[in-house]
């Protein structure tokens, strides 16, 4: 790592692009993985929903015994090859035979398959992603710095989301087709974006030790974070948010929206990531002045004053629902990369007091919180419209039925966000105190030489 980069200085856009760009690959499939997959395995390979549902949450449970690990052991790692890199190299060829598995399905392929397959591919995701989220934490310590490289990863996952989108339009919404297409392109591409970030970007330094403490300390350091404990609480609120529509917007299109054309499905999937690519800067900009958690609020505020209209649609009425996708899209930069932007700052605070480089157990535990937000979106919302009548097969639904659909997609994620935002309301490291605490932990460095 340079001298300038280590010590504050403007990460330059050559490392930003080699760091940011793995993010590409793991975007394209991520959206089967999480709106394409959950539908596709309820009702054209007949599953049903309850059973997808529990699959999927099955898998994110076991995502909680294999983050935390995952998280430790990258900390501890050192040597020649680096502390993240080996994670990633690891995590690259599970993830990709993984993800062949569950987006190309054998013949007769049920619960237990895509159960097994999907606990597969959430390890190597975890090796991978976990140590790409570690890594960019500890690229930067300056306060706005981290926001550039967030934003970076989060700007290429955008990217690869909206060439998936563009995959669903070039085949007119076959998404048997889509999925096989992308498990080619993941399985050409992941192997270059990683080799390239391997190549261009310095991994991170072992962090100097104030001596040891036993797991029961650490624990204990963790534990006292509490503005570690406020994001992660508004985060886990906001991410149950997202994860609803995330997981009903094609059966909310098919049985409410009802388009007449079918291409409106990748229409509106390809405008709302376009808006949020074209956000992205808007937020930088912000953050700059405002700080990241009152920034992250704004964007929070206005998806929910977005939202709240969702109800009133209803078949045919797809124009007024591409005005809601093109301004909650905005929302999306922010939503992701100011969170993370913040967890960096608050990994700080743990190592001021510990005198250790925990990132990557940290953000263990931020991925677990991720991943669950999103098991219990699916969870909840599969099981709740089975509840109330709802059929994924049948050609025409309930008046109660949809109003459920319609619910669950826009008005239950209105409310886990305003709850995400009295959450973080009030957020005590802004860029001040950040600065305040790096001066800290270089002074004590300073003197232990």
């Amino acid at each position: 790592m340079s001298d300038s980069v280590a010590k504050g200085g403007r990460v330059p856009w050559s490392m930003l692009t080699a760091f940011g760009l793995l993010g590409l690959p793991m975007a394209t499939q991520q959206l089967p993985l999480f709106v394409f997959l959950p539908p596709y395995y309820a009702q054209d390979l007949g599953i049903g929903l309850t059973a997808v549902g529990a699959a999927l949450l099955g898998a994110r449970l076991w995502d909680m015994v294999t983050d935390p690990l995952v998280g430790w052991l990258s900390d501890r790692t050192g040597g020649r090859f680096g502390r993240r890199k080996p994670f990633i190299l690891a995590g690259t060829p599970i993830l990709i035979v993984s993800i062949w598995f569950l987006f190309v399905p054998p013949d007769g392929a049920g619960a237990l398959h895509l159960l097994l397959w999907t606990m597969i591919a959430y390890f190597g995701g975890t090796l991978l992603v976990l140590a790409h989220q570690a890594w960019g934490a500890e690229l930067s310590p300056d306060y706005h710095q981290r926001s550039r490289i967030a934003m970076s990863r989060e700007l290429f996952m955008v990217i690869g989301t909206v060439l998936t989108v563009g995959l669903l339009m070039v085949t007119r919404g076959d998404v048997t087709e889509v999925m096989r297409l992308i498990a080619w392109g993941f399985t050409l591409t992941l192997p270059f974006a990683v080799a390239l970030a391997l190549w261009r970007v310095p991994d991170s330094p072992v962090a100097r030790t104030t001596g040891t403490f036993s797991l029961r300390q650490g624990l204990t350091l963790l534990v006292g974070n509490k503005p570690f404990g406020r994001l992660i609480a508004a985060y886990f609120l906001n991410g149950i948010a997202n994860g609803l529509p995330a997981s009903l917007f094609l059966l909310y299109i098919g049985h409410v929206l009802r388009p007449e054309n079918e291409a409106w499905q990748a229409v509106l999937l390809l405008t709302y990531f376009l808006s949020a690519v074209a956000a992205v800067p808007i937020w930088l900009r912000l953050s700059y002045r405002f700080g990241k958690h009152r920034t992250w609020i704004v964007s929070i505020v206005w998806a929910c004053l977005v939202f709240v209209w969702v109800p009133f649609l209803g078949e045919g009425d797809v124009w007024w629902f591409l005005a809601v996708t093109i301004l909650s899209g905005f929302s999306l930069g922010a939503d992701q990369a100011l969170p993370s932007s913040m967890q960096a700052d608050v990994i700080d605070l743990d190592r001021l007091k510990s005198g250790r480089q925990r990132a990557g157990l940290y953000f263990a535990l931020w991925g677990m919180a991720n991943k669950l937000s999103l098991a219990l979106a699916a969870g909840l919302a599969f099981p709740l419209l089975d509840l109330f009548g709802f059929d994924p097969q049948a050609e025409v639904n309930s008046a109660t039925a949809l109003f459920a659909l319609a619910a669950l997609y826009a008005l239950l994620p209105v409310a886990f966000k305003l709850a995400s935002i009295w959450t973080v309301a009030g957020f005590p490291i802004g860029p001040e105190t950040q600065s305040r605490i790096q001066r800290l932990i270089q002074r004590r460095e300073l003197q232990r030489t």
